[in-house]
């Protein structure tokens, strides 16, 4: 019974607390007349900056519609011309990438397998080893252990030959990207070029020199030698890419092709 009636005190305490405080919160809520001009004015001056930041930010152009402008003003003549050549040049250099990629290969492991499958299985195990790995570095193997059985000279010659043949394949198509470096700034001088004259023309045409005229000439000059001038740093940073892979596949080719002439020594004193 006296557990039963000091819950309930303590729940008649609480549910006043609790009325109580909900009343002041009310109190407090109700704002006088002062209270709310000064409260409106601040909200109005907020909406109507919020108001002008959207209208700001709608009328600021995006990057597509600026490059898209740019691109139209400086003559679509031209500029398509220059469009042209980086995409041709940004295909063969991402043809160029993904060969170079797939020909890449592990030439530590391949060396350590090979030299097993030779002690284990022989030659015709070690071909079909070669002839199952991609990449030019076990075909260069593969040619060498098919001139075995004519000597060790013999399989020397192969790997040095057929070598530069492999050379060759990964080097084609780099000098297309070269073109491609070259061509982009020619055909923006050029477009700059074409463009002075037409402003001439268009000064000859109006009998004075006019800021506009002059301006605009100009402007539209410019602007195919700047998208000549990017379109050569693209491509020359894919060229740099494709070369800097060429060279360490080339390396680990000859470093390769020695340490393979060394297995094959070792494995013929053996036999």
């Amino acid at each position: 019974m006296k557990k039963l009636i000091a819950l309930l005190t303590v729940a008649g305490f609480l549910t006043f607390g609790i009325s109580n405080s909900l009343l002041a919160q009310e109190e407090n809520a109700q704002p006088t007349e002062a209270q709310t001009e000064q409260v409106a004015a601040p909200a109005v001056e907020e909406t109507v900056a919020t108001a002008a930041m959207e209208t700001e930010e709608a009328a600021a152009p995006t990057f597509h519609e600026v490059l898209k402008k740019q691109f139209i003003d400086g003559g679509w003549g031209f500029m398509s011309v220059v469009l042209l050549v980086l995409v041709l040049g940004l295909a063969v250099s991402i043809e160029r990438i993904i060969y170079l990629t797939l020909s890449t290969t592990n030439t530590k492991k391949l060396l350590a397998q090979l030299e097993e499958t030779l002690n284990k299985g022989g030659i015709e195990k070690a071909k079909d080893l070669c002839r199952d790995t991609r990449g030019p570095v076990a075909s260069i193997f593969y040619q060498g252990l098919m001139r075995y059985n004519d000597g060790l000279d013999e399989v020397e010659k192969s790997l040095v030959s057929y070598g530069s043949v492999m050379t060759g394949n990964l080097e084609s198509g780099a000098s297309w990207i070269s073109l491609f470096i070259a061509l982009g700034p020619m055909l923006g001088f050029m477009g700059t070029v074409i463009g002075m004259i037409e402003a001439f023309d268009a000064i000859a045409a109006a009998g004075d020199i006019s800021p506009t005229v002059v301006a605009g000439g100009m402007k539209v000059a410019l602007l195919t030698t700047v998208f000549g001038l990017i379109t050569a740093v693209i491509l020359q940073i894919c060229y740099n890419f494709i070369l800097n892979k060429i060279e360490g596949i080339v390396n680990d080719m000859e470093d390769s092709s020695i340490t393979f002439m060394d297995i094959l020594h070792a494995y013929s004193k053996k036999n």
